[in-house]
């Protein structure tokens, strides 16, 4: 448990860079970023959010997408040297906040339950599911739900080492397992594929964990609310091996990373291109 659970509420800043250096002018650049919060994300609420933009004269365009993340839409006719996505936000969360609450059809949403080539089953993952003790109807059931979601979590974690540089975003969950090392990523989509094995409707969260230097990713699993009568998302977070807490803030959520990388787009040109990122979140008031 993080000392930021303890508190009532907590208020926090996030500046997020994004520079794309190309060594000659490139033509038509189609850019999408997704690094805008949600407006409000269970007990988590953005108050202020900017993004700037410079480098090209460009247009933009905010849209959401099918799981309703903030997508802004970037078209550039020409880029001469560079272009810059440089993103501010504030965020409040109080410890006595909202329960992050869905449809109650999220329970039996297809996104949530069906593999995906990043989180396709194998035998090694099908073996690595069973481990967890047997959950009866535990999908829908709240109790049975988490503690399927729970022994899942930790059997991740206890699977996978964290080491970095060894994967990348095309590795799927088999052979993120089959190699024993990775990152929150892998332990992510590790986690998906064991909670779809289970029947346990899940999805991948792309956000920030204070106290760590790059973005982060780590699950919601998809259970009944408490009153019974909406769906409840709750966070996990097998890199770590724990529920997720007051130290985690959402951005983004999907069927697995390829539904969410922080930004991504093409251009016409055989210029190359560098990208260089920076990320801080920091907490400005904790009481």
């Amino acid at each position: 448990m993080s000392p930021l659970d303890e508190v009532d509420r907590v208020t926090y800043r996030l500046d997020q860079t994004f520079v794309y250096r190309y060594d000659a002018p490139i033509q038509r650049l189609r850019h999408r970023l997704r690094v805008m919060p949600p407006r409000q994300h269970g007990p988590t609420v953005l108050e202020t959010s900017r993004l700037t933009i410079s480098g090209a004269d460009v247009q933009r365009r905010r849209v959401r997408d099918g799981a309703g993340n903030t997508v802004v839409r970037v078209g550039a006719e020409r880029v001469d040297e560079y272009v810059q996505f440089a993103y501010s936000a504030t965020l409040t969360r109080r410890r006595d906040g909202e329960s992050v609450l869905l449809d109650p059809r999220a329970l039996g949403d297809s996104r949530w339950l069906r593999a995906t080539a990043l989180t396709g089953s194998s035998e090694p993952l099908r073996e690595l599911a069973a481990v967890a003790p047997p959950s009866g109807r535990g999908p829908f059931d709240r109790l049975k739900g988490l503690a399927l979601a729970d022994a899942l979590c930790h059997v991740t974690h206890d699977a996978l080492g964290y080491e970095y540089g060894l994967t990348g975003v095309r590795t799927t969950a088999d052979e993120a397992l089959a190699l024993g090392r990775g990152v929150c990523q892998d332990s992510a989509h590790i986690m998906l594929a064991l909670c779809r094995i289970r029947g346990l409707a899940a999805r991948y969260v792309s956000g920030h964990l204070v106290g760590q230097g790059g973005t982060h990713a780590w699950v919601e699993v998809v259970v009944p609310s408490a009153d019974g009568h909406a769906a409840e998302a709750v966070g996990y977070d097998p890199c770590n091996g724990r529920r997720t807490g007051a130290g985690h803030v959402t951005v983004a959520t999907g069927r697995d990373y390829r539904d969410v990388p922080p930004t991504a787009g093409s251009y016409v040109g055989t210029a190359t291109g560098s990208l260089t990122t920076t990320r801080d979140l920091v907490v400005l008031d904790a009481a």
